[in-house]
């Protein structure tokens, strides 16, 4: 890729850099201090500066992590001691040699260098060469991995010239491969040994970087993480180090998604299912993630996942009741009083269960998407990110979000560079998602050859300087090492992690489809393979691990299993839409709650007067500019007139919201001050930088809270985000405002799929708002209208309108209004909490009414019985 070769002319500079060093009068002087007395500073040259950094950085966290004569010489560096003169030498430091001269040892604090011998070009030479191999191995290993199961890409067929051409490249290796060097502690591959040969250090480089797995971590920017993945992949034997209990579990589970598959296809073989077969290993890694993070801490994990094995999800690691899942390919009724349904691969669910691992209880929600791939991805996020603000989960540590992906929707859909955008912004972290992508190297019928233009689809998860994690699927336990590696690292570093699970699709886009029509040589290679289960199971048997009776037992486990779903599933008669809900509100559908009432939406005069009074006061010792001045002056004349326009309408709502404790949260490009700076929530002061007041936000100790914040500019992502958030209680308000009303065009998926479609196929409600700025103010083509009737030709209701209003209210799939005056306003947005159920309001707001003498209230249009 371009990237990695212009690394590769950083790193070729550097190395002539370090060439011109070593022919200089500098060198010779450097050269004369090492073969000198250790008490000159022999350890002061270019090459070591890293290594001086890391030295004295870990000296400086606790004196104890370094030896005693680091120790010696930084104590008296920062007594103020000359630095030539500051180190003194214990006696173990240095050994004689012949002429009266010395020379390091194993306890040597040089970052790298040989052994037994004194410092020559020759030496210099050789170790600036294996120092740069070394780094090459770190930076571009990962390009020689063999990562592709097929053996088509990236087989052992191509390991080595893509070692010599994006590892080893011009560097010249010691000509005495037997040759040892001494390693610093940072350098893992020495696993605790102080010196290696060179052979044994390209050996363990490779088995590091060059294996199943290949990491990119180098884009990172961070110490910390660097030496984290370090530890974790370069310390020897540590791919391999897994217990046999371990090695028992991922068969076990490798067995349980292979055979839910393969009796899904004999029970079911003209049935659509997108199954898993191919990358199997995806279910294993899966529940080793939530072992891992159950083990952490973690309580609450939500999923998101395409059609591609989505019901192996559900049976084999959300642990659904399978009738429940075979009852979906029976000609069984819906329940059509809650709604159409959707196909069995777009079905979510909510589970609480106890791990079978960690012996604590966990939550596990998949929530429901429709076929637009990755759209889920914003709102599963979002989602999350609400449960935290529920719990108080201020550090991510106890609610996370899984998305996983397919690998060209990964390159070909925007929303994904939109969620990992998301990551890190303020009103929007998780602390970072666990990112894992099916990749079965096939979009439908098109080779990733032809539909993307980097080397990976994973390119774009550098955004949120996520590291990247690439292994083989049909190397299991690579796949779960590396899965158990990425969860500790989202858990240590609260940051996105990436885990790119090379695999296979062993059908068609679906079971009918026939690939042989477009990837021939690609299908011809897949026919000749044997299944992930099968090949591990071999191995395990071969190494002794298990035995024949193990297997049939596990074998036998999964097929009773199966089973015993299938006859329970023969008694279901009707298929209930609640039993696939992926976000219940309890105690909220009650029977005491009648879907008809129509509640009062009025609030106290005294209420509204603090209101009021917040909103039209400049708050103390706090600059503001002169213009807001002006503004808050207009608005207490307008408290004083009883005339109040249409920003005291929103105002009114959100703080009377808040009085009575429901939460409120408006987001949206710009919003803080308003597209048309009629909001002004958010006050800046005017001399000091990013110094802030919100009126609204502490008015009412222990009322609810307001986050109102501006947002990226997205909107198919920022909206998705907003859905999921106003998934999780009924008791938010949750609203998004586009900046101009066609903006609603880039989250029209959001609108189409979701808001409008999303009750009547999931049975989940919604109260989200979508506020779209809409007239003819001098705007031209653009940015004048919000489409009313796109939303209108959505709605679903009957052609002549039902004579009871509140029943037409609640069958309705969402509301549209056009308020014209501030009280019009104020209780549509009530109401929208008032209601005993949630409906989406798309709410078409007005611009130069904003301002107008005539589209005002008076404050008893807002209090009372009104509604």
């Amino acid at each position: 890729s371009n990237k990695a070769e212009n690394i590769c002319k950083i790193m070729s500079y550097t190395m002539n850099m370090r060439s011109k060093f070593v022919n200089s009068s500098l060198y010779t002087h450097f050269k004369s201090y090492y073969n000198s007395p250790v008490n000159n500073e022999s350890f002061m040259n270019a090459t070591s500066a890293t290594y001086l950094e890391d030295m004295h950085r870990l000296w400086k966290d606790d004196p104890k992590n370094v030896h005693a004569s680091w120790d010696i010489y930084f104590r008296g560096v920062e007594s103020g001691r000359p630095v030539g003169s500051a180190y003194v030498s214990p006696p173990s430091m240095s050994v004689p040699v012949a002429g009266g001269k010395q020379r390091v040892t194993a306890t040597s604090p040089a970052p790298l260098t040989s052994v037994g011998e004194s410092l020559n070009e020759s030496t210099v030479r050789e170790y600036l060469e294996l120092q740069s191999i070394i780094q090459s191995f770190r930076i571009r290993g990962h390009l020689a991995a063999t990562l592709d199961p097929l053996n088509i890409v990236r087989g052992e067929h191509i390991k080595s010239t893509r070692m010599q051409k994006f590892v080893l490249r011009h560097y010249k290796l010691p000509k005495d491969l037997n040759k040892k060097y001494i390693l610093h502690n940072t350098d893992y591959i020495s696993g605790g040994e102080k010196s290696l040969s060179v052979s044994e250090i390209l050996k363990r480089l490779e088995t590091a970087y060059c294996g199943s797995v290949g990491v990119e971590y180098m884009h990172i920017g961070n110490q910390d993480k660097y030496e984290f993945i370090r530890y974790k992949f370069e310390s020897p034997g540590a791919l391999r180090s897994m217990s046999p209990h371990e090695k028992k579990l991922i068969l076990k589970r490798l067995i349980r998604a292979s055979g839910f598959e393969d009796y899904l296809a004999k029970k079911y073989p003209s049935e659509k299912r997108f199954g898993l077969e191919g990358g199997e290993a995806m279910i294993p890694a899966l529940k080793t993630a939530i072992d891992t993070a159950s083990a952490l801490g973690v309580d609450i994990f939500n999923i998101g996942i395409a059609h591609r094995g989505r019901l192996n999800v559900l049976a084999n690691v959300v642990r659904k009741p399978l009738q429940d899942i075979f009852a979906q390919f029976l000609p069984v009724n819906i329940d059509e009083q809650l709604g159409s349904g959707d196909v069995k691969y777009h079905l979510g669910t909510y589970m609480e269960r106890v791990n079978s691992e960690t012996k604590r209880p966990v939550v596990v929600s998949v929530i429901a998407n429709p076929s637009h791939l990755e759209s889920i991805n914003p709102v599963v996020i979002g989602k999350t990110h609400a449960e935290r603000v529920l719990i108080g989960d201020t550090e991510g540590n106890k609610v996370w979000s899984i998305l996983i992906h397919g690998d060209a929707a990964t390159t070909g859909q925007g929303v994904v560079y939109e969620t990992f955008h998301l990551s890190e912004l303020p009103c929007y972290t998780n602390h970072g998602s666990i990112h894992i992508i099916i990749n079965n190297q096939i979009g439908f019928t098109t080779d990733p050859r032809v539909s993307r233009t980097s080397e990976y689809c994973t390119e774009v998860a550098k955004v949120s300087s996520a590291p990247i994690f690439h292994v083989n699927g049909d190397d299991p336990e690579a796949v779960c090492y590396v899965m158990k590696t990425a969860t500790e690292f989202k858990h240590e570093f609260k940051s996105d992690v990436v885990v790119d699970i090379v695999c296979y699709r062993k059908h068609g886009h679906n079971e009918a489809d026939q690939p042989m029509f477009t990837n021939p040589f690609m299908y011809k290679t897949i026919q000749k393979l044997k299944p992930v289960y099968v090949k591990y199971k071999e191995e395990l048997l071969k190494h002794r691990v298990i035995d024949e009776e193990d297997v049939r037992e596990m074998e036998k486990y999964t097929s009773n299993w199966l089973h015993d779903g299938f006859e329970k599933a023969k008694s279901v008669t009707l298929v209930k839409a609640r039993d696939w809900l992926d976000s219940p509100w309890k105690n909220f559908f009650t029977p005491d709650k009648d879907p008809l009432d129509v509640p009062v939406t009025g609030a106290n005069q005294e209420v509204l007067s603090k209101i009021g009074e917040a909103v039209s006061t400049p708050p103390p010792n706090f600059e503001i500019h002169t213009g807001l001045v002006r503004v808050l002056r207009g608005r207490k004349e307008m408290m004083s007139a009883n005339k109040v326009d249409w920003s005291f309408g929103e105002s009114f709502a959100i703080g009377s919201l808040l009085e009575e404790g429901y939460n409120v949260r408006l987001t949206g490009q710009d919003v803080e001050r308003g597209t048309f700076s009629h909001r002004h929530h958010v006050y800046h002061h005017q001399s000091l930088d990013h110094v802030t007041y919100t009126p609204l936000k502490s008015l009412f100790p222990g009322g609810g809270t307001y986050v109102v914040c501006n947002s990226s500019l997205s909107e198919f992502g920022v909206l998705g985000f907003e859905l999921g958030y106003s998934m999780v209680s009924p008791y938010n308000l949750v609203m998004w405002e586009a900046q101009f009303g066609d903006f609603a065009n880039s989250a029209q998926i959001i609108s189409d799929q979701f808001l409008s479609s999303g009750e009547s196929k999931w049975a989940r409600q919604t109260g989200l708002v979508v506020l779209l700025p809409h007239g003819m103010e001098g705007q031209g083509p653009e940015h004048s209208s919000g489409r009313p009737e796109r939303f209108l030709q959505m709605s679903a209701e009957p052609e002549k309108p039902l004579e009871n209003m509140p029943k037409q209210m609640h069958l309705a799939n969402w509301f549209i209004a056009n308020p014209t005056t501030p009280a019009n306003l104020f209780h549509v947005l009530r109401r929208q909490l008032k209601l005993n159920y949630r409906k989406p309001l798309i709410l078409f707001t007005p611009k130069s009414l904003l301002r107008h003498p005539e589209a005002k209230s008076s404050l008893e249009e807002f209090t009372g019985e009104t509604m």
